[in-house]
């Protein structure tokens, strides 16, 4: 009676225990229903093989169901009848995911689609690109979650600080996905081209804000520790460490109503995309 919702992770078998352990943390915060899936080999006839676990452990009642064969190509039929009734249900696809959440059989079934574009494929890539054209209301990547702190943290800055800024860069690691996202984020904030420049990482390493006054600078050199700098002020230090994947989970089941900020900020990315 304490669940609050369903949530399906979908996984390969190889990384299906560790998936189960990320979502047991997350649930931690969110009491829920965790339904893993693994999709195996669609050849053959139907099979379906099930992990149940409850009691100590588990912060609620958890299925690990395998498929292979014919039934491999209905999921969501395995999946439906278990589901929490009348309660929120979200998919967490631990590996690549789909192009398009929302039109997979088992994205039908939630209200909170959850993909991750990992850490090393850029979001102008063409896996990235199709899934952002797919977009529907309910989606959403963890490598925007990531974003949140840094997102936070600069919309503090620009709220204390007057100063029209006229120029913008972003350093980060060579292909990390939520760069992109990032620059495309300042980009339809301020309404100005972003320079995103290649460094060593790990992940956002540095942001720039050039203003009249001087420059708005959040250097994140190590994944750990940030230190802010701005014009006549004495540097001081921000919390902007590299959060675990639990952690990421955990905040977007916070949050399962659409996000209209992301899918402006993809918008810009198609948009950038575009542009000579």
């Amino acid at each position: 009676m304490g669940m609050v919702l369903t949530l399906v992770v979908v996984a390969s078998d190889e990384e299906a225990e560790a998936a189960m352990d990320v979502a047991r943390a997350a649930a931690r915060d969110h009491p829920a229903r965790i339904l893993g899936v693994v999709l195996g080999d669609g050849r053959g006839h139907a099979h379906v093989d099930a992990e149940v676990g409850t009691g100590a452990g588990h912060p609620g009642e958890t299925a690990l169901i395998r498929l292979r064969g014919a039934v491999v190509k209905h999921a969501e039929s395995v999946v439906l009848p278990l589901l929490l009734p009348d309660s929120p249900v979200a998919v967490w696809w631990a590996d690549q995911g789909p192009d398009d959440p929302a039109s997979d059989p088992l994205g039908r079934l939630a209200t909170r689609r959850i993909t991750d574009l990992g850490t090393h494929a850029s979001p102008r890539s063409k896996a990235g690109l199709r899934r952002f054209a797919h977009y529907t209301p309910g989606d959403t990547d963890l490598a925007w979650t990531r974003l949140t702190l840094w997102r936070a943290t600069l919309a503090a800055v620009l709220d204390q600080h007057s100063a029209r800024v006229t120029a913008v860069r972003v350093s980060a690691e060579r292909g990390h996905p939520s760069a992109g996202l990032l620059r495309a984020w300042l980009s339809h904030c301020l309404h100005l081209d972003v320079e995103l420049l290649p460094t060593d990482g790990p992940a956002v390493t540095e942001v720039v804000l050039e203003t009249a006054q001087g420059p708005i600078r959040i250097s994140r050199p190590d994944g750990k520790d940030a230190t802010l700098s701005t014009p006549n002020r004495p540097e001081r230090p921000v919390s902007l460490r590299i959060r675990e994947i639990h952690e990421l989970i955990s905040e977007e089941l916070r949050h399962l109503d659409a996000d209209e900020i992301y899918e402006l900020t993809i918008r810009k990315v198609l948009e950038l995309e575009q542009s000579p």
